[in-house]
């Protein structure tokens, strides 16, 4: 994987022959170091149809001063990116083309602009002689770049193809205090410094030539504008969580398995917009990716489940070898499953998977409701996912506990989960109302989730005293975990009529 380092910075807008002002004494700023110029000649690719520009993602490869090599930017927060660096070289890195390829799906990564910069380095330092930040005042000039890497137009460049610009850039150091640059920040606009208007560098060069990509269309106020705004956000969380997952990031596989929850729920709930003969199989394909995401996860999650189940018991009541048998079925669980995550992620199916997502949103089969107010038409789909919802956990509550209901049970957490995410689809145009009822709906999910975390941590203690005894191991201790697993069970199911009955009391024919 590439070298990774997380850059915090602001940036404001310069002339020509704008100085940096004195920022001795600021934020604990003790000296100002001159570090002298820098010249810096960088390439940044993109697909023709400018995919990363339009997620604010930079790749580049820069020659000059002491970074030399490809960079790609991955944003994080305003004002936050992740920097992912690999070594110069005449083609993209492998590791990070990969990093980009939900975004590209197939595309040629070509060279796109040209940025030279003169750059002015000034360090930032403490008493201690520590560094705090880097400001420097860039020179830049801009050249869109024609295929093949050469510049646009006949005599080097026409009329919109080249820019140039000066800014001021302040970094803080690696483990900085961010407060530092509020304090710089007061500084500098208090010296008639104002914030640059664009993100970055290639932001600039294509906002100046006119070549950046338009945003999504503004909602409209029509049940269509909503949840095909909603579908947006979605399909670009799955592709920024696939970066995640591909770098190993804490909880990146749960958050891209949850957009795709999200994706398929908005399909089914919102039936009425969306024609079902082109949202299904794009649905089905998402449950596919969401069950090879699941499986590593659902290991994870039962693993810590059972591991605090064994913490909780006292040592006595700890016989055999329970912690070793616990680590070795979890070991063997585990077992190459980011090797099979990452497969499925450089999958054909995959790829397709989101080509036909973006296909879809790029040309949205809407039918005639879409096009109606969106306020009746997402209040009749909530009524529809409650009622659903209600009939399914009346089936479960008038079962016996056992088996069936276990069965029962979790195709009406399925039911919640599904009404909750489209509460929240709709909340931006039905308002407190649809936020109340998805998160009382959201209490719901959450017994019927402990009730089947329950069930199928009983299953995996079951098989774990099985294999005890066969070992000729005492299977007492599983026993007991199954026991309380029980116990919690009964507990959920206990709860369930409560906070049910809070759902129906708020139910969404008073949206």
């Amino acid at each position: 994987m590439a070298d990774t380092k997380r850059e915090i910075e602001r940036k404001y807008e310069a002339n020509p022959g704008t100085r940096l002002p004195d920022l001795t004494g600021v934020g604990g700023v003790s000296d100002v170091v001159d570090r002298g110029v820098a010249e810096l000649d960088a390439v940044y690719y993109d697909t023709d149809d400018l995919r990363l520009a339009a997620a604010s993602i930079t790749l580049r490869r820069r020659t000059g001063g002491n970074d030399s090599g490809w960079h790609l930017k991955l944003p994080v927060a305003p004002g936050v990116r992740d920097e992912l660096r690999a070594p110069l070289e005449d083609d993209v890195p492998d590791a990070l083309a990969a990093l980009v390829r939900a975004r590209t799906r197939g595309a040629a990564l070509v060279p796109l602009v040209r940025l030279r910069s003169r750059r002015d380095v000034r360090h930032l330092v403490g008493h201690d002689g520590a560094l705090l930040a880097e400001a420097a005042t860039d020179t830049v000039r801009a050249e869109l770049l024609a295929p093949g890497g050469r510049k646009s137009g006949r005599k080097g460049h026409q009329e919109g193809t080249a820019t140039e610009w000066t800014e001021i850039e302040v970094e803080l150091a690696d483990d900085g205090d961010p407060a530092l640059l509020d304090a710089l920040d007061k500084r500098l606009r208090k010296k008639g410094l104002k914030s640059a208007g664009t993100a970055s560098k290639l932001h600039k060069a294509l906002t100046d030539t006119g070549r950046l990509p338009a945003p999504p269309p503004d909602e409209d106020g029509t049940a269509g504008g909503r949840i095909l705004a909603h579908l947006r956000e979605h399909a670009d969380n799955l592709v920024t969580y696939d970066a995640a997952v591909r770098r190993d990031l804490p909880d990146s596989v749960h958050k891209m398995r949850v957009a795709t929850r999200r994706l398929r729920s908005a399909f089914r709930t919102y039936r009425s917009v969306l024609d079902r003969s082109a949202t299904d199989p794009v649905a089905a394909e998402l449950k596919w990716l969401a069950g090879e995401l699941g499986v590593d996860r659902d290991q994870e999650v039962l693993a810590a489940r059972l591991t605090a189940g064994v913490d909780a018991l006292p040592v006595t009541l700890l016989l055999g070898p329970v912690r070793g048998r616990l680590r070795a079925w979890d070991g063997a669980g585990r077992a190459g499953s980011r090797g099979r995550t990452l497969a499925v992620l450089d999958s054909d199916r995959y790829a397709a998977l989101l080509d036909s997502l973006a296909a879809l949103l790029a040309d949205p089969p809407l039918r005639p409701a879409a096009r109606k107010d969106a306020g009746p038409v997402l209040r009749k789909a909530l009524r529809k996912d409650h009622d659903r919802l209600a009939a399914r956990v009346d089936r479960a509550l008038a079962l016996t506990p056992g088996p069936d209901r276990d069965v029962a049970l979790h195709e009406a957490r399925k039911a919640a989960k599904r009404a909750r995410y489209g509460a929240e689809a709709a909340a931006p145009a039905l308002g407190k109302p649809a936020k109340r009822f998805g998160k009382r709906v959201k209490a719901v999910q959450k017994v019927l989730g402990e009730h089947q975390d329950s069930v199928v941590a009983r299953r995996t203690l079951r098989d774990l005293a099985v294999q005890a005894h066969l070992s000729g191991e005492t299977a007492f201790t599983w026993g007991l975990l199954y026991g309380r697993e029980e116990a919690r069970a009964a507990e959920s199911e206990r709860r369930l009529p409560e906070v049910w009955a809070d759902v129906d009391a708020g139910k969404p024919r008073r949206l």
